[in-house]
């Protein structure tokens, strides 16, 4: 048997068992140990990723979104673009034109320069430098919407690594080929964050929900691509289905990252809660 044949025997006979085992284990542990109901879930999954401080996110209510705001949008965003690409991009790899890239690095660059400045007015900052100069005072509609440009950002560019991972002759095409194209998913964006700020509940609870599923898909997604290279699998795919096994060691990846750190944080402060 010749070494490709045999590396793949041992996945089939080894790995996969063993995946589904550990997998579900560590699945089926984070969810009896995580706060109940499907938004304790999406709560938990934002806990690994997010400080989650109540100032600074959202609310249906009384009851605080999973995601603080910045990162709400940032998940948000990326989703959207996501969807968008799947539907007006459709196996294209490429990655996007100069004039396009430097939108994304003017959007990166706002999202940086914003999350800095909120950052310097967290209270220990404002006690120990009471006298430190600030570009603005900041607030949760730019940190919103900073945020959403940003995950629009990963999606342009996780989008095409991911299929160009896949397929056995990509299209090079650029997902974004022009500023027209990369200015309708900055409107789609935008008017996504205008629904968010209505802070209707009929679009705050999806909003919730999706930004934490996004976190799974994205992290998911990278670890799929880092599995593809790890076994050598890389453009060999024609079908999205042929790489069940691999999405869903991403995604075991993904929920062990997850509640590893869930488990930490959780040790440190010993509340669900966010930082301040």
């Amino acid at each position: 048997m010749d070494q490709p044949k045999s590396i793949q025997y041992k996945i089939k006979t080894v790995f996969r068992p063993a995946l589904f085992l550990i997998g579900g284990f560590i699945l089926i542990s984070w969810l009896f140990f995580t706060p109940p109901g499907i938004l304790g879930k999406a709560d938990a999954v934002g806990y690994a990723v997010c400080h989650r401080i109540d100032s600074r996110s959202l609310h249906i209510g009384v009851r605080q979104l999973p995601l603080c705001v910045r990162c709400t949008g940032q998940y948000i965003g990326a989703v959207t673009g996501l969807l968008f690409l799947t539907i007006f991009a459709k196996r294209r790899s490429g990655m996007p034109p100069r004039r396009v890239i430097g939108v994304m690095i003017f959007f990166f660059l706002l999202y940086a320069i914003d999350g800095l400045n909120s950052y310097f007015y967290l209270p220990p900052f404002l006690v120990m430098f009471p006298n430190m100069p600030h570009l603005y005072e900041p607030s949760n509609t730019l940190r919103l919407f900073t945020g959403t440009g940003m995950g629009l950002v990963i999606s342009m560019l996780i989008y095409p690594a991911f299929l160009g991972s896949i397929q056995t002759n990509p299209d090079t095409r650029p997902s974004i080929s022009n500023l027209k194209t990369c200015f309708i998913i900055l409107a789609l964006g935008i008017l996504v964050d205008l629904l968010i700020l209505t802070e209707s509940i009929y679009f705050l609870l999806p909003v919730g929900l999706i930004s934490a599923g996004g976190v799974i898909i994205l992290l998911t997604m990278v670890y799929t691509v880092l599995l593809l290279r790890i076994y050598r699998k890389e453009n060999q795919f024609t079908r999205l289905s042929q790489i069940s096994w691999y999405v869903a060691g991403g995604f075991i990846i993904t929920i062990t990252q997850i509640a590893l750190f869930d488990m930490i944080r959780f040790i440190i402060t010993g509340s669900w809660s966010g930082f301040i």
